[in-house]
């Protein structure tokens, strides 16, 4: 077998490949074998039907096909390693001269991965909000843990905001009742949005027994996105009570026994939450900056797929759990679809450039893997995915996506590298030091984005 590789562009090469007729005789050999197995010619055993008889009986072109079908992946493969090609997604074949006897010739445009040249990063400076915990940020973090532990008791007064009610919900469209938009017994304190537009201004001034009707858009069900208009009835109303905000409470909510304890400890909470957002602040603006000095060529095909792929799971996963269509959906992100294309494509080029660059910083800096760093960025994929570790991590196996998670920890630790290597101040002109903040494995969000741009994966794994 002969072969050269043209390049078109560069993320793009042509391979042309010459087979002599000799090296297609195991795959003729096998495609005889198939074809055996498959037909039935009277006067002839099953599987041992002659060669001679299944070309008179079936044509020898069908056979030379099965033949070609099988050695071309065979042919290709060595093709692209006689090239040293790294090569990204599926090859566009063209059979472009074949005779029964004599050499086979085709051409094969695929797209492979540019060659990048890391650009010295370690002029980069960027600059990040300062961790500052003020009294008023310890105070909101105590309210809502007051929240929490709130109680209830039921009032003969009207509903009024902040009030928890008990309601039965009736929602038609055109005047029929929906088969799914009936509910009884729902609890919901009013103000906290978390039902229908419009239920608020309903049931405010109702009390136990009152009834109330008012028209409001479905976000789910059968009918989403449809005005409906929906009866609510109020069973029950309760005032919400809060604990006294004391040492009591202290030893209620936590481990302290003080309120001073527990202030402190909110405090330091705060901050260490506050780091964690300033240095993913940090690697991010770092990953934007390394990407806006390299030159990153990207395949046209690998961003084409990478934008239908993002496009059919919006529409055919996450529309249907949110009870959407485009028209809500733009309507609600207060977009055109002319901008939410071009802001799918910018995301996508920049997860494709991301993956480019940390890969090759990767090969260059000889990152490895261990099975530890694995494990962990294992378990964070898994919580994040609602499945337990021995659920996401059987998932991953079946669908051969091992690799795909030790890319994703590689490129992290790349970035690291990176961060680790230039400046970063925050607001009020103090070095910020990254070490003790990152991630073990100086993962990113941005990394596993990258990750994900071109690597399928199996169901459990997309969905987290």
């Amino acid at each position: 077998m002969k072969s050269a590789v043209e390049t078109l562009n560069p993320t793009r090469v042509r391979l042309t490949v010459e087979v002599p007729f000799e090296e297609l005789k195991p795959s003729l050999d096998a495609a005889y074998k198939k074809i055996n197995q498959q037909v039935t010619v009277p006067g002839f055993r099953k599987g041992k039907i002659p060669a001679r008889v299944i070309d008179q009986r079936f044509g020898r072109g069908a056979v030379l096909e099965e033949a070609i079908n099988d050695a071309l992946p065979k042919f290709y493969t060595e093709a692209v390693n006689e090239g040293e090609l790294n090569v990204l997604g599926q090859p566009d074949v063209d059979i472009t001269e074949f005779n029964d006897g004599d050499e086979l010739k085709f051409t094969a445009e695929v797209d492979i991965r540019p060659a990048i040249e890391i650009p010295d990063y370690s002029g980069i400076e960027v600059v990040v909000d300062a961790v500052e915990v003020t009294d008023e940020d310890v105070d909101t973090s105590l309210e809502q843990l007051r929240d929490r532990f709130a109680s209830t008791t039921t009032v003969e007064r009207a509903a009024a905001e902040g009030d928890v009610v008990i309601v039965d919900l009736e929602a038609s469209v055109d005047g029929e009742v929906l088969e799914d938009g009936v509910a009884k017994g729902v609890s919901y304190t009013i103000g906290s949005g978390q039902l229908l537009d419009g239920i608020d201004e309903a049931v405010i001034g109702l009390e136990a027994g009152g009834s109330a009707t008012f028209t409001s858009e479905l976000k789910g069900g059968s009918a989403a996105g449809s005005a409906a208009e929906v009866k609510v009835d109020v069973s029950d109303v309760q005032a919400r009570e809060l604990p006294a905000l004391d040492d009591d409470f202290a030893q209620l909510a936590s481990e302290f026994d003080t309120l001073e304890e527990l202030r402190a400890d909110s405090r330091k909470r705060l901050e260490r939450m506050k780091q964690y957002d300033q240095a993913t602040a940090a690697q991010e603006k770092v990953l934007d900056a390394l990407i806006e000095l390299s030159e990153v060529p990207i395949p046209e095909k690998l961003l084409k797929d990478e934008i239908e792929t993002r496009t059919h799971n919006l529409e055919h996963h996450q529309f249907p759990q949110m009870g959407l269509d485009w028209d809500t959906y733009l309507e609600r992100e207060g977009k055109t679809r002319e901008e939410y294309d071009a802001e799918l494509e910018a995301q996508a080029v920049k997860g494709i450039k991301t993956q480019f660059l940390l890969d090759e910083l990767v090969n260059k800096e000889k990152l490895s893997v261990n099975q530890e760093e694995l494990t962990e960025h294992l378990m964070r994929r898994a919580a994040t995915s609602g499945m337990s570790p021995d659920q996401f991590a059987q998932a991953v196996v079946e669908g051969g996506q091992v690799p795909m998670l030790v890319g994703e920890v590689a490129r992290g630790k790349a970035l690291a590298v990176v961060v680790e290597s230039v400046k970063v101040t925050d607001t009020n002109g103090e070095v910020v030091d990254l070490e003790d903040e990152e991630d073990e494995d100086g993962e990113t969000v941005e990394a596993a984005e990258a990750a994900e741009a071109a690597d399928e994966k199996p169901e459990p794994v997309e969905q987290a």
